[in-house]
């Protein structure tokens, strides 16, 4: 028998522009393995909750110690940075899962999620000139918003095991 330090739980961190499938991803891989899923955006939106109040859940979530993934505030390096201290002081090994889609793609899912072509703009305009691609430093896991699931799923499992040792 191994002795040592314990596994960590690991939180799954899932960014990508509107309509790139990162929810899709999140929700299905969440499903798969039998996990917690959470889009911070929608409750935060549901409820108007602060910034604050999402860490203080987050803080809640990881009491359970369970492997987690969840998508929304993770736009910018900084919101990235944040969750990962929060992540890293509960012990917690939190890796970022970045679902990139083609630019035509993602217009064509918004026009069709909307119904209207220029609020799938603003829509998209908006989110986009916020986001922040992550930095070499952040090592995410790079999907393809465009493969099958299954695809997806291999991949992050790869990387999840090919993990650096420092974050």
């Amino acid at each position: 028998m191994m002795e040592g330090k314990k596994n960590k739980s690991r939180a799954l961190m899932v960014f990508g522009a509107p309509c790139s499938g990162k929810s899709t991803f999140a929700k299905k891989f969440a499903e798969k393995f039998g996990l917690a899923y959470y889009n911070f955006d929608e409750i935060k939106k549901k409820h108007d909750f602060s910034l604050e109040e999402i860490y203080t859940i987050l803080e809640l979530i990881m009491l359970t110690r369970q492997t987690i993934i969840f998508e929304g505030l993770l736009d910018t390096e900084k919101e990235r940075a944040k969750m990962k201290e929060i992540l890293n002081k509960e012990d917690y090994e939190p890796r970022l899962i970045w679902v990139q889609t083609d630019v035509a793609t993602i217009r064509a899912r918004m026009k069709a999620k909307y119904k209207s072509v220029s609020e799938a703009k603003n829509l998209y305009d908006a989110a986009v000139g916020e986001m922040e691609a992550p930095s070499e430093a952040e090592a995410p896991i790079i999907l393809s918003g465009k493969h099958t699931f299954e695809t997806q799923t291999k991949h992050v499992v790869a990387g999840l095991a090919d993990a650096p040792k420092r974050r």
